[in-house]
């Protein structure tokens, strides 16, 4: 499409007769002067000006496009730039929430808005552009990458997703127009993507006015009934409201505190959302109203505290103070309920003109502050941890599912507040274990952490943390992140480390395992890998589509490939006969982790004849010799790997032992403390009852070896009244 040429421009509100604007119809031009109107005063008149250049250049570009009401399309990016002029964003947003769909439907190139609107706006353009133009295979892909892309977005430029909050709150008010079917699916997408996001930043009424109308879009009819209880609500308590209202007014009047005191009623989907918690009918949600009490400074939220708590008597238990510990999004105030003499409780929210901005506006009004020269470190700080913490996420990830699974908890959290030794705040969310806290405070420590102390006691790693508790992490550099973490830790960053780390491992071992394999793959057909030209490697790597040999290797290890038909593809015409070469087995350590896995219907240990058997996607599976499930004419194909223990195998083993009792008190004490003495752990035990008088006991003890075991088993053999100890 050609570039459009601008008019000259004209001075805020006068218009040239020729003007794209200037011809619009009546609404279109009523909506621009409701945006200047917003902007004057926030912008001078150059960015004004250029502020109508771009609604112009929009008009031009939009030309013959309608929405499905029927209304001209350049209505909507007017009416998202009204809604960023209104929280007070700068120019470069504005005129990119102008031109947000340019790109995408209209066949204008990022360059020429950059040569037309500057790089800045173009590169919001561009970004806003691209959250949306990609094709999936099913809808929880696309909803996954969706809210991927929006979230790394952040980490390049906030001001992209601010903008694509504000583009979907405008669809939402105006949803009412598509099908049925779209706007639950969009009511369900906003609800599960985008107000988490704003919850996030801080952005609490994008937040709820995005709640409330995908409430009303998925459910019109409870959404219906609980705004018409909240209004009637609201009509009942009018007198009540008004009289605690001037009471807190009074007193504070009384106490010299100047402050605005503003009554508020909860959102329809939050008294929803409390009802479903709670399991309770509309009319028992008490706290649907409250009062927000906005002073000048700091010291004074803690002397209106005091007044409130002297004025009303508090509930117990239900004070808490965001100012000392922040939410993880940057929200502070107090929060306290209060019993009124009018038998209703009632939610006061204590804060400053600037949390006050903080707590509507977000990170938005973060953004103000830097605009304005002023800064407040340490809210520019959570910001920049959370965006850091979702790159590494990022980088970590497999795919846009699991990326999405790391990020659950940062966007739906409910925090609990723990100290380090040397007293600074840690804002985890709850359930946390001290493997999470140790990864919040660095990435090194986590991956280190050998032990730790709660509250000056030493506690296992899996240790859940509660409020106001120190933690202590106890390193070594040689340790490294266990598998069985993953079933503890509740942090995006922690378990995406753990997964990381877990698959470099697996990475190394199936190269090292998959280079055993070849290399005995090599010796069965008389072959060595000097023999193998590097030219045959480089044309078979070309042929299957791999990229290096390190990756061919790990396709080995891990079962994707078959050793043998690799041998025979690289030096099919080089293979000697049988019987000019011996067969080595392949040695096992026990500790390769999931490359190599023992195979549950057997559990060998160290000490048992095993087997391997290459399974694709598994890796090699170990079996005992003597295994029911296997047959010994199956072992002759190429999926069979001759194996052996290494001489001294390293880790515990899993092994199931049965042992026959006489029902008698304390025997299963008995035989517990004889497994311990012999060094072992009990993973699991169950208990069968016979005929009354004997029980059968199978556990799943940990061991070295086979002799180990014998040695388990003679132990408890020895106990009076058990009757038999034996492997399963």
């Amino acid at each position: 499409m050609p570039s459009i040429r601008l008019p000259r421009i004209p001075r805020p509100g006068r218009r040239k007769p020729d003007s794209a604007l200037a011809a619009a119809s009546a609404d279109t031009r009523h909506l621009a002067d409701v945006l200047v109107n917003t902007l004057t005063g926030n912008l001078d008149h150059r960015d004004i000006n250029q502020v109508l250049a771009a609604i112009d250049f929009g008009i031009s570009a939009h030309q013959g496009q309608t929405r499905v009401s029927g209304e001209p399309y350049i209505h909507h990016p007017i009416q998202v730039a009204q809604i960023l002029a209104e929280m007070r964003m700068d120019k470069p947003t504005i005129i990119a929430a102008l031109l947000h769909d340019v790109i995408e439907d209209t066949g204008f190139s990022k360059d020429q808005l950059a040569r037309q609107f500057g790089k800045d706006v173009a590169h919001l353009v561009d970004g806003v552009s691209k959250l949306t133009q990609i094709n999936f295979r099913n809808r929880a892909e696309a909803q996954a990458a969706s809210l991927r892309k929006m979230i790394l977005a952040m980490v390049d430029d906030l001001r992209v997703v601010l903008i694509k909050l504000a583009d979907r709150l405008h669809n939402m008010r105006t949803i009412d127009a598509l099908r049925r079917d779209k706007q639950i699916r969009i009511g369900r997408e906003t609800l599960d993507i985008y107000a988490p996001i704003a919850n996030r930043l801080g952005m609490h009424q994008f937040r709820h006015e995005l709640e409330d109308l995908s409430f009303r879009a998925i459910y019109p009819i409870r959404y219906r009934v609980i705004a018409e209880h909240i209004k009637r609500s609201a009509g009942q308590r009018k007198d009540l409201i008004r009289k605690i209202g001037k009471g807190i007014r009074k007193r504070l009047k009384q106490e010299g505190i100047k402050a605005r005191v503003i009554g508020r009623e909860k959102h329809v989907y939050g008294v929803y959302r409390k009802m479903k918690q709670k399991d309770l009918p509309a009319e028992e949600i008490m706290d649907i109203f409250g009062f927000r009490i906005i002073v000048k400074q700091l010291g004074q939220c803690y002397c209106t505290l005091g007044v409130m708590h002297n004025l009303y008597k508090p509930i117990p238990g239900k004070f808490k103070d965001y100012i000392a510990i922040p939410k993880a999004n940057g929200y502070q105030s107090l929060h306290t309920i209060l019993k009124t003499p009018y038998g209703a409780p009632v939610e006061i929210q204590i804060r400053t003109e600037d949390m006050q901005q903080v707590a509507e506006s977000g990170i938005a009004a973060h953004a103000l502050y830097k605009a304005r020269g002023k800064r407040n470190a340490a809210e520019q700080s959570r910001i920049q941890e959370w965006t850091q913490r979702l790159l590494e996420m990022q980088q970590s990830a497999g795919d846009s599912m699991e990326f999405i699974d790391h990020v659950k908890n940062d966007l739906f959290p409910d925090e609990v507040y723990v100290f380090t030794p040397r007293g600074e705040i840690m804002t985890l969310p709850r359930g946390s274990t001290v493997v999470d806290f140790a990864y919040a405070v660095h990435t090194d420590i986590g991956g280190s952490c050998i032990e730790a102390r709660v509250d000056n006691k030493k506690v296992p790693l899996n240790t859940v943390l509660h409020n106001g508790q120190t933690v202590h992490i106890i390193t070594d550099p040689n340790a490294h992140p266990a598998p069985n973490w993953l079933n503890f830790v509740v942090t995006s960053k922690a378990r995406a480390h753990i997964r990381h780390f877990l698959k470099a491992l697996d990475y190394s071992n199936a190269v090292k395992i998959g280079h055993q394999m070849l290399e005995l793959a090599l010796e069965n057909a008389g072959l060595y890998m000097a023999d193998v030209s590097g030219q045959k490697i480089s044309e078979l790597l070309t042929e299957l589509g791999i990229e290096s040999l390190d990756d061919l290797l790990a396709e080995i290890g891990t079962g994707q490939q078959i050793a043998p038909l690799i041998v025979n593809q690289l030096a099919g015409d080089q293979i000697k006969p049988e019987g000019h070469h011996k067969t080595r087995p392949l040695l096992i350590k026990g500790t390769e982790g999931t490359v190599v896995k023992l195979a549950n219907c057997c559990k060998p240990v160290p000490g048992d004849s095993i087997v391997g058997s290459v399974t694709p996607g598994q890796g090699l599976v170990i079996h005992q010799a003597a295994c029911a499930n296997i047959s010994s004419p199956s072992r002759h194909g190429d999926k069979w790997v001759e194996v052996e223990w290494q001489q001294q195998p390293e880790g515990h083993f899993s092994a199931d032992i049965k042992v026959q009792v006489a029902n008698q008190r304390g025997a299963l004490a008995r035989i517990a403390a004889e497994i311990a003495a012999a060094g072992s752990n009990i993973e699991n035990v169950s208990i069968h009852d016979h005929d009354g008088t004997t029980s059968s006991l199978d556990f799943t003890i940990q061991v070295e070896s086979k002799s180990h075991i014998q040695n388990v088993l003679t132990r408890i053999g020895r106990i009076k009244h058990v009757m038999s100890a034996s492997r399963v």
